[in-house]
């Protein structure tokens, strides 16, 4: 935890022209180097007014704008659930080992936003599995690691296009077990996603723990396709939405859903996914920004220029960044599904702006690297 003020729903968060890439320069690299998240270039949190002279009604429930007492604690645990990892990244440069894996990227953009979070992962006593411990402490996640049936800590092999876009093959066994979930007790929020909630045998574990926690925690999910781990769509697709339906939050890929529903609208699936029991679905969409979908509302963000260096983690710091606005806003334990609804518009895309902002730092630099909370609120 940290001292630092959280996200403020009324307050700018605007990255400015670009996301910084540690020089302070501007990004005016050819287009193919580019990509934009969120919102448009310089609005505020306060809902597009440049002032911040209309900051919009506080938060429909809880006593202050942040969600949390005086001293700016967390009234529980976020508890994350997915497997943690190794990338090896192959660039013209040479290769170089760094950790990551989704659920874990989440972790740390929640760690280094001054949450609370607690990862149950898996996790080998090896070098791999000890540097990939360390990288998460480092940020304030507390670790619940089993080791893996393998005796090895996962990795995936990267292959960085000339864009910066990354693929993946995996070397991964997920064995989660409950008792490893359970380590984290009353936690007000639980995220899952990624390969940890479609590979068996753990998936089953995660999908009791999404399940169970429906009702008593906001939870979220992100159903990142990992096909070279689960080729068969046909046998993905029944899991993941059960999932959904168990969510109140649910953020998700255009990518993601094009593989899930090849040839669809991805609002129109965005649209069926909300109808099936979450209260809010948020499709990023690259270049395009995003679009939230909540009921009957749906809309649209534009996005942030930013020079990039790679996309490792920026989906994940996206997950990370708005499930903290999320919580700054109320809405976790028991209530939140009440407070989701609750929102107003200006509110939600707040929240959104914020995560798109995070995730424009996350892809300045190489590797998963979320910001930090004063990297953030510096970042206007």
């Amino acid at each position: 935890m940290n001292d630092e003020p959280r996200f403020e729903p009324d307050r700018a968060a605007a990255i400015g022209e670009t996301a910084r890439a540690g020089d302070g320069t501007s990004g005016t690299g050819n287009e193919a180097n580019r990509a934009e998240f969120g919102t448009a270039i310089g609005e505020k949190l306060s809902g597009g007014d440049p002032t911040g002279a209309n900051p919009g009604p506080a938060p429909a429930i809880g006593e202050t704008a942040t969600g949390n007492d005086a001293k700016g604690t967390d009234p529980g645990p976020v508890l994350v659930i997915g497997e943690t990892l190794i990338d090896i990244i192959t660039t013209q440069d040479g290769v170089r080992e760094l950790p990551g894996g989704s659920p874990a990227n989440v972790a740390v953009a929640l760690g280094r936003l001054g949450r609370a979070p607690v990862l149950a992962t898996t996790l080998a006593a090896d070098p791999r599995g000890d540097a990939a411990r360390r990288w998460l402490e480092a940020s304030g996640v507390t670790v619940a690691a089993q080791a893996p049936a393998t005796g090895r800590t996962s990795t995936a092999a990267v292959t960085l296009a000339e864009d910066g876009s990354a693929a993946y093959e995996f070397d991964l066994a997920w064995d989660l077990g409950a008792a490893t979930i359970d380590t984290a007790a009353d936690p007000i929020v639980v995220h899952a996603g990624s390969i940890a909630t479609v590979l068996d045998p753990g998936a089953a574990a995660v999908e009791a723990a999404l399940t169970g926690a429906r009702g008593r925690a906001l939870v979220t999910f992100d159903p990142n396709a990992r096909p070279a781990i689960t080729p068969d769509r046909d046998a993905v697709l029944p899991r993941v939405e059960r999932l959904v339906a168990a969510s109140d939050v649910v953020k998700v890929s255009e990518e993601d859903l094009a593989w899930y529903h090849p040839g669809a609208d991805p609002v129109d699936i965005a649209r069926d996914w909300a109808a099936r029991g979450p209260v809010l679905v948020v499709v990023t969409r690259g270049a395009d920004g995003s679009v939230l979908v909540r009921g009957d509302t749906v809309l649209t963000l534009p996005g942030v220029t930013v020079t990039v260096a790679d996309t490792i983690g920026a989906g994940d710091t996206y997950t990370g960044a708005l499930i903290d606005a999320l919580l700054s806003l109320n809405a976790h334990g028991p209530d939140a599904r009440h407070v989701l609804q609750a929102l107003t518009e200006t509110q939600l895309r707040n929240a959104a702006t914020w995560a798109a902002n995070a995730a424009a730092i996350t892809v300045s630099r190489p590797g998963a690297d979320p910001p930090t909370r004063a990297e953030l609120d510096g970042a206007a």
